[in-house]
């Protein structure tokens, strides 16, 4: 085991810039243009597929604005024409909530028609 480690050296011998490119030189004119061709094609792929999922995770999420309607009354009105106010908007919401309520009981209804 140590003959062949002797003859091998402790470190590597230092390369310089140009001892680099000579040997990617020699290496890419070894590649044919189909090698290099896939070579794009696997760097390519991946990261236009990181971009894609970055703008798609950023379409149609934000809310869109949200209109408030304010009711505007006179500055005289009196008491009994805001009582008689909120009792024809209770009876708007009540309303509201009754027809709400016949259509939960229809699908009841049809749910219990087919047994579920």
């Amino acid at each position: 085991m140590r003959a062949y480690l002797a003859a091998m050296g402790y470190y590597p011998k230092p390369s310089s810039p140009r001892a680099l490119i000579a040997d990617i030189r020699a290496f890419a004119q070894q590649r044919s243009a189909v090698q290099w061709g896939a070579l794009a094609t696997a760097i390519i792929m991946p990261i236009a597929m990181i971009v894609l999922f970055i703008t798609d995770g950023n379409t149609n999420i934000q809310p869109g604005p949200r209109l408030i309607y304010v009711e505007s009354w006179k500055a005289d009105r009196t008491d009994a024409e805001i009582i008689a106010d909120q009792k024809r908007d209770q009876a708007i919401r009540d309303a509201a909530i009754k027809e709400r309520q016949r259509q939960f009981q229809k699908v009841e209804k049809k749910m219990d028609d087919l047994g579920l």
